[in-house]
């Protein structure tokens, strides 16, 4: 099953720009705003208004106080949840979002969600070695294929264990953006969906990664949507394919990713899915991440 109508998404206690994760998130930017975390949970509050309005069941846990947590916001990449019932708990890269693994949303995941087996990789962080979640790692789960481009944050050692483990074949692969700079999380430059895929193969530079990925692809039955590097830079690799409770699919992108999509690649994409687009400028822009790295998908 590629997709699912319930998420979990955390309500921020206190959102905001965080210096940790800034040393490699090129998409963060650190701004004169006022009011960022009034304006993010605005935001917030807004889009899980907006996913129960089209039948998607949304569990909101909301964040605690201590210890702070800036990046609470973005759940999907210190777990994951599976339908053969294994709850995965990710290594991450900052320091401070290792304490996002709050107990009570542990606690809920494991006994109200029904996650028997829990694979815990977080002791990789001991060793310097990071994988965060559903940020680096993009799943086709009906075929058992995680697509990971390597960074500081998306170790292949780590990915080689979570494969093993979870039965899934691994399409590894360099992408840079712009600039020439690592994309640090595969999500913001690629999404895969029941039918179609979003992903910058310009990004990809090296010639035989690039005709690799797009093969695995094209044979696993994907139509290909492409996208540029500077359509990335709008976050609009950063989608997320969900379903409502009577089946509908759903193509999850923020109002800045939909707006930087030419009408053919937008009229490709709504063929398969209603679009859903948010309005998440704050939290892009002091986040350094969209509509896909707010959800974590539910799958028991």
């Amino acid at each position: 099953m590629q997709t699912t109508s319930r998420i979990l998404m955390v309500r921020p206690a206190r959102f905001a720009f965080n210096e940790e994760t800034a040393k490699n998130n090129y998409f963060q930017q650190k701004t004169e705003q006022e009011k960022v975390a009034e304006k993010a949970l605005d935001e917030f509050d807004a889009f899980v208004n907006l996913l129960r309005r089209n039948d998607v069941d949304v569990i909101v846990m909301q964040d605690t106080e201590e210890p702070w947590t800036p990046d609470s916001i973005f759940p999907n990449n210190w777990f994951s949840s599976h339908i053969s019932g294994e709850l995965v708990l990710y290594p991450m890269f900052a320091e401070n979002r290792r304490q996002e693994r709050k107990p009570h949303i542990l606690d809920f995941l494991r006994r109200k969600m029904n996650h028997p087996k829990l694979i815990d990789l977080t002791s990789w962080e001991g060793k310097g070695e990071f994988l965060e979640g559903t940020g680096s790692m993009i799943f086709d789960r009906d075929k058992r294929i995680a697509y990971c481009c390597r960074s500081p944050r998306s170790s292949e050692k780590v990915l080689q264990d979570f494969c093993s483990r979870m039965n899934f074949d691994a399409v590894v692969f360099d992408a840079v953006d712009k600039n020439g700079n690592l994309i640090y999380h595969t999500n913001v430059m690629m999404e895969v969906g029941t039918q179609v895929a979003v992903i910058c193969l310009e990004s990809i530079k090296e010639e035989e990664e690039r005709k690799k990925v797009a093969s695995r692809l094209t044979t696993t039955g994907k139509v290909i949507v492409e996208i540029s590097p500077d359509q990335v830079e709008h976050f609009a690799g950063n989608m997320l394919e969900l379903k409502s409770r009577n089946g509908t699919p759903l193509m999850i992108m923020s109002a800045t990713a939909r707006k930087a999509l030419t009408t053919q690649q937008e009229k490709i994409i709504s063929t398969y899915n209603k679009i859903l687009s948010p309005e998440l400028t704050t939290i892009e822009t002091n986040g350094g991440g969209s509509a896909r790295c707010m959800i974590a998908e539910l799958f028991y």
